[in-house]
């Protein structure tokens, strides 16, 4: 069957299963996973992810990963951090929810141990079709780090981006999305983020993505900002689609999106995560259509929700990711 005319994602995290924290195990991690991209599948949603589960760890919850996962094992960077360091990273007050370093950069960065191959490869053994691969941005990175060696945000962001670009290469999967959730409060910053960001993404051949939102933590929005002055950034960006949080902004903030290049299809969220509410698939299809009348026919490509699930109970986020297929049917007259 060919393809529908928007397609369903979702963004990458998925609420840990009791089972999978209480007795880890590799085998019950690849179980779990198998589930995760089961539900997305049975949901229909054309695009799953493999809910990032791996990168769970009790001691960063309140980022499920996506920072320490990738900044640990790298070589250059030392994850043990003193007082000293920390009030010293505190001072910049570059980070307004993180407010302890990830690390202390003290060489050149390599790759360490970090090895996304082999975990985007157990990923591909359980997902029985395409899927996409997140991975953090080099900015967003860069930002929680205390750097005592290249003395300069530039360069260090070009750095972990030169580490990421090598892990993504050979990586099989149908579509790799880079996901950053700092530069939409900082849109002063977009040259040096869209530069290492295409440095990742033009490593990868397969579909190419970039997740932006305003934050989610605790169901929190963290950063402040506007669609509209991010046009630049996103204009610049080698991408085939954006993952854009919608649901939870202003409606107006779809104007800010008629100046997206053509050539880039929209992702547009639909579903909010900062919310128990199960949107239904009535409203999802208004918001389809009201984003549509907005932005003109045709240039909303997908759906999804706003960010990832991962602090939502595991009931809510199953009726969430029902509700997008169901929602995206209803608007083509699929139902």
């Amino acid at each position: 069957m060919p393809e529908p005319a928007i397609l369903t994602t979702t963004v990458g995290s998925y609420p840990i299963p009791d089972w999978l924290a209480a007795l880890p195990s590799e085998q019950a991690r690849l179980d779990a996973t198998r589930v995760v991209f089961a539900i997305q599948m049975n949901a229909g949603i054309d695009l799953p992810t493999d809910g990032e589960l791996y990168r769970f760890d009790v001691n960063h919850p309140e980022t499920n990963g996506m920072i320490d996962y990738f900044l640990r094992p790298m070589g250059g960077i030392r994850s043990t951090v003193g007082r000293s360091e920390h009030e010293q990273f505190r001072q910049k007050q570059s980070m307004v929810y993180r407010r302890k370093a990830s690390g202390v950069v003290e060489g050149p960065l390599g790759e360490g141990t970090l090895n996304l191959l082999a975990d985007c490869e157990l990923a591909a053994s359980a997902a029985d079709g395409a899927f996409k691969f997140t991975v953090t941005s080099p900015y967003m990175l860069a930002r929680t780090l205390l750097d005592r060696h290249y003395l300069s945000f530039e360069k260090l962001t070009m750095a972990i981006a030169e580490v990421l670009a090598a892990q993504v290469a050979e990586l099989p999967c149908n579509c790799l999305q880079i996901d950053e959730a700092n530069i939409p409060g900082n849109p002063a910053d977009g040259p040096i983020a869209a530069a290492a960001i295409n440095r990742v993404l033009d490593s990868f051949s397969g579909r190419r993505a970039v997740h932006l939102c305003f934050g989610n933590y605790g169901g929190q929005t963290v950063q402040k900002g506007e669609w509209r002055l991010l046009t630049a950034f996103l204009n610049a960006l080698h991408v085939d689609h954006l993952v854009l949080e919608m649901a939870h902004r202003p409606p107006q903030e779809l104007e800010g999106l008629k100046d997206i290049d053509p050539r880039i299809r929209l992702g547009i969220g639909v579903v909010d995560v900062k919310v128990n509410h199960v949107e239904t698939a009535e409203e999802i299809a208004r918001t389809i259509e009201c984003a549509e009348r907005t932005l003109g026919a045709g240039r909303v490509g997908w759906i999804h929700p706003d960010c990832g699930l991962w602090m939502l109970k595991r009931s809510v986020a199953d009726r969430k990711i029902e509700a997008l297929a169901e929602g995206r049917d209803l608007y083509l007259g699929r139902a």
